[in-house]
């Protein structure tokens, strides 16, 4: 099977710090000519860029959240950047705003909020979660302070203020906490089951615990997908405790959230709750009158002002493909993960940590001499020098481990087979190098 680079990275007797030195010398942002490249010349480094890089298509492509392009979303980027509207007034892209407006009523309604939701298009999750995490810092300063964050900044008490989280959700959470101005401080991290996901009755703790020390437990951020497992926390029990204990819940699903696309696995995002908003006002987008009048200026919505067309992606997706072939797609997924799954628990090479909710699919190789550590660090790097395979790293609980993330749903399980018996095949030849050469390669 072809590499899944365009082209070898570094060709043979060089390395990675060889090509990028060449890479820097080849593509300068500036043409030497003062009237520009010419065009063979422009071809020629644009090919470079296309050659020398990853293939997100190829089925040994499969170490992050890195998605094949569909062709309809490929044409709908041509017409939107053509089009070349902005999001954050009617008058710039009005059948846009009427289009994305659609779009997001029937995306909230798949979700299950009612019909007074709204959401806007992000860049991804980490302004997702920061947009979450803001609207529940501010809505609760209101509500209990009395106190307008927009127009007084943080209240008197903002180092008593507290996230709650699992200990795996993503990182953006902590990031979010240090641009809300909380810290690091504010961020608390729940423990997880065997199976990575949150455990509701030591979410009931913490909220205990933070009471007591007179903390502000300000929100719940449950995780539908984390991004090294894909766990999903069990949304319906910590949604009960988010109604209990009167706390913001924020659902980070932007990675399970696809699974809202199949009748068949849907029920694992069961519990979500609407989210509350907050709209920003500025007179010379979106003037009072122009709210009266119904017409929609959508940068109430969004932390951004000059925003891409992106709902276009999706709307074209959704048209071409419909609702029945992107649940197969998303189906095909949960098998691909199983299928992986079963073969590494198979093996007595491998070890997998844990069963697969959705795509992700964690393991470890383990050999019969002790470096298992060093040998899990080295195999990803080895496969990516070789432009064999790009598979991921992680670390749980102090261990190197392995990780899939299957986002091709053209993969077949045979192809997935093929990647596990070569990234088996790379841990044994790793296993009988020399101690001195296999650090060498692990640096």
């Amino acid at each position: 099977m072809s590499n899944p680079f365009a082209q070898h990275f570094y060709g043979p007797g060089s390395n990675h710090q060889d090509w990028l030195h060449q890479a820097q010398r080849a593509l300068q942002p500036s043409p030497q000519a003062y009237s520009g490249a010419t065009t063979p010349a422009l071809l020629a480094r644009l090919r470079l860029i296309a050659q020398h890089s990853i293939q997100p298509w190829h089925s040994h492509t499969a170490a992050h959240l890195h998605t094949p392009v569909l062709l309809p979303a490929l044409a709908a980027e041509a017409i939107l950047s053509a089009l070349n509207h902005s999001m954050d007034s009617f008058d710039q892209a009005p059948a846009a705003s009427v289009l994305e407006q659609k779009v997001l009523a029937w995306l909230t309604q798949l979700a299950g909020l009612p019909l007074t939701a709204g959401g806007t298009f992000t860049a991804g999750g980490t302004q997702s979660n920061y947009m979450g995490l803001l609207l529940a810092r501010d809505h609760f300063c209101l509500s209990q302070f009395a106190w307008s964050v927009r127009e007084k900044g943080l209240p008197p008490q903002f180092p008593r203020l507290r996230f709650l989280c699992s200990e795996v959700a993503h990182f953006s959470v902590e990031k979010a906490a240090i641009q809300l101005g909380l810290g690091l401080q504010s961020v608390v991290k729940v423990p997880c089951d065997a199976s990575f996901r949150m455990r509701p009755d030591r979410l009931r703790a913490e909220i205990a615990s933070l009471r007591q020390r007179d903390l502000l437990p300000v929100a719940i951020v449950a995780t539908a997908g984390t991004t090294d497992f894909g766990s999903i926390d069990d949304l319906q029990q910590i949604a009960r405790i988010a109604a209990e204990e009167n706390i913001w819940l924020h659902v980070d699903a932007a990675y399970g959230g696809a699974l809202l696309l199949s009748p068949r696995h849907a029920s694992l995002l069961a519990g979500q709750r609407r989210f509350d908003s907050i709209r920003v006002h500025a007179e010379y987008l979106n003037s009072e009158s122009r709210d009266a009048e119904g017409i929609p200026d959508l940068v109430t919505r969004s932390l951004l002002t000059t925003r891409r067309f992106d709902a276009l992606k999706l709307w074209v997706s959704f048209q071409a493909l419909g609702r029945v072939q992107f649940a197969a797609m998303i189906d095909q997924l949960v098998a691909l993960a199983a299928s992986a799954a079963a073969v590494i628990k198979a093996s007595p090479q491998l070890e997998l940590l844990t069963e697969p909710q959705f795509g992700a699919v964690v393991f470890r190789f383990r050999p019969v001499l002790d470096a298992s550590d060093s040998i899990n660090e080295a195999i990803p790097r080895v496969l990516f020098e070789r432009g064999q395979a790009v598979v991921g790293h992680t670390v749980v609980r102090g261990k190197p481990c392995l990780k899939l993330t299957l986002c091709n749903p053209a993969a077949t399980p045979d192809e997935i087979h093929q990647l596990l018996d070569l990234i088996t095949a790379t841990g044994e030849e790793i296993a009988l190098l020399a101690p001195a050469l296999r650090e060498s390669v692990q640096r």
